[in-house]
C-alpha cells in the first residue's frame, strides 16, 4: 500500500492567514490551492470531540481554562478568531463534525491528528475515530491518522486498521523499532506507519538521516518559527515497504 502525500499540507489549516484549527482557516488553505490538512482533535469534558491544539483554552480564545474540564456548551460560546485579527472574530471553536463536513465539501485531504488531554489517549482516539468513521465516504482517499500518542496509535489500529497511521516524534526514541512495530500492522492490514518529525530534528539527527536515505518515510512539519502556515513533505508519498 501507498500512502500518497502532496508537496504541501495545510498546518492547522492555513495558520498564517486565519486562527488555526478553525474553519476559517479551511477555507483559506482550500483558497489558497492546498490539496491537504492536518487539524488536532481532542475532547471535551462530556466527550465532544473538538478541533484545537493544546490542552487550555487560553492562548487560541478567550476563554481559560482546560479543555477537558469544560462541557461543549462553554467551549462553543468562546471566540476563538478575536486574537488572531480582529476580522475573525466570532468565529467558534469547531467540532470534527464539523471539521469534516467542510473539508469534504473543499474537496480536500485530510491528517487527523489525535491530540490527546492527559490521560485521555485511548479515549480520544476511540471517539474522534468513531466519528470519522461514520462520516468519512469510502470511496475518498483514507485520512491520515497521526499521534504523539503511542496508546491512541494503538486505539486507531484496532479501529481503523486500514487506515494509515502516522508516529510524530520531535527526536527519534531509542526504542523507536519496539515501538513502531507495535502501531504498524503492516503484515495484517497493510497499513502504512509513517515517522513523522521536525525539520530541524530532521536536519541534525544521523539516525532520522540515515532512515531518510533508506525510505520515504520522513515527512516533517513545520517547528515554530519555521512558516507556520504549512507543513512540507520531503518527497510526495509515504510507501509502505
Amino acid at each position: 500500500m501507498t500512502l500518497t502525500l502532496p508537496r504541501v499540507i495545510g498546518h492547522r489549516g492555513a495558520a498564517a492567514h486565519a486562527p488555526e484549527n478553525t474553519l476559517a482557516s479551511f477555507r483559506k488553505a482550500a483558497a489558497l490551492g492546498v490539496k491537504m490538512v492536518e487539524f488536532d482533535v481532542k475532547l471535551t469534558r462530556n466527550r465532544v470531540p473538538v478541533v484545537i491544539h493544546d490542552d487550555t483554552l487560553d492562548r487560541t480564545t478567550d476563554g481559560s481554562g482546560p479543555v477537558a474540564n469544560s462541557d461543549f456548551a462553554a467551549v462553543r460560546m468562546l471566540d476563538a478568531g478575536r486574537k488572531f485579527a480582529p476580522e475573525f472574530r466570532g468565529e467558534r471553536v469547531p467540532t470534527l463534525d464539523e471539521v469534516l463536513t467542510l473539508v469534504l465539501e473543499l474537496g480536500l485531504a485530510v491528517n487527523i491528528e489525535i491530540k490527546p488531554c492527559p490521560g485521555r489517549e485511548v479515549e480520544t482516539a476511540e471517539v474522534a475515530l468513531a466519528a470519522a468513521q461514520r462520516l468519512w465516504p469510502a470511496d475518498r482517499p483514507k485520512p491520515l491518522v497521526s499521534s504523539f500518542a503511542i496508546e491512541s496509535l494503538l486505539k486507531a489500529r484496532e479501529i481503523a486498521p486500514d487506515w494509515p497511521r502516522g508516529y510524530l516524534i520531535w527526536e527519534r526514541p531509542a526504542v523507536w523499532a519496539a515501538r513502531t512495530s507495535l502501531i504498524d500492522s503492516r503484515r495484517r492490514s497493510r497499513a502504512a506507519c509513517s515517522e513523522l518529525l521536525s525539520p530541524a530534528s530532521a536536519g541534525s539527527n544521523p539516525a532520522v538521516r540515515s532512515q531518510a536515505a533508506a525510505s520515504s518515510r520522513v515527512p516533517s512539519w513545520s517547528a515554530p518559527g519555521e512558516a507556520p502556515a504549512y507543513w512540507r513533505t520531503p518527497r510526495s508519498s509515504v510507501a509502505d515497504r
